[in-house]
């Protein structure tokens, strides 16, 4: 149970609260560390899955907690960068359609998995994943460098690349679900 995947999977999930702490109140240096969190956080998120299939340690733990681990970050992230205005207006919009989508394929998922009907990855759904945990990192990090606009710029277009690509594919799984519901 405690295998290196599991405890990458762990750290993503303990650093949320550490993540919140240092967006409540931000200055520079608060988004600055922040952004090196989430960077760490994202590159576990890659790797505990790659470290797991290497080493043959696939867990039904680690296959549990690491959608729910991706969702706790994403949450966070995108609560934290409303409540601190970084995401303001409209895209607020994009930041709801990905939580709405994360919250709808999760229950999806656990619907068909009682069917015992698995949903596969798209590759479209890895592309909305990139896009999204650029988009998040990138405003996280125009927080840390207001005078370089680009880089919230930036994020805001990720951001919407991955609430389109989240439309998309949530749609894409929702069809799927459906034709197995009465």
């Amino acid at each position: 149970m405690l295998t290196l995947p599991n405890l990458l999977t762990l750290s993503r999930i303990f650093a949320m609260p550490i993540l919140c702490a240092l967006l409540w109140r931000p200055g520079p240096a608060d988004y600055a560390f922040a952004f090196i969190l989430y960077l760490i956080v994202a590159v576990t998120d890659y790797f505990d899955g790659y470290l797991a299939r290497a080493q043959g340690t696939v867990s039904k733990l680690g296959i549990f907690l690491d959608p729910i681990a991706d969702k706790i970050m994403v949450g966070t992230v995108i609560v934290m960068l409303v409540f601190t205005r970084v995401l303001d207006g409209l895209p607020v919009i994009a930041g709801l359609i990905i939580l709405l989508r994360e919250i709808t394929v999760s229950g999806l998922r656990e619907f068909l998995a009682e069917l015992r009907v698995s949903v596969p990855v798209s590759q479209l759904a890895k592309w909305k994943t990139t896009f999204q945990l650029v988009a998040l990192g990138a405003l996280i990090l125009a927080g840390a460098l207001p005078e370089t606009p680009a880089i919230g710029w930036i994020g805001l277009f990720c951001l919407w690349m991955a609430a389109g690509l989240t439309l998309i594919t949530g749609w894409d799984y929702l069809r799927v679900g459906l034709k197995h519901m009465d």
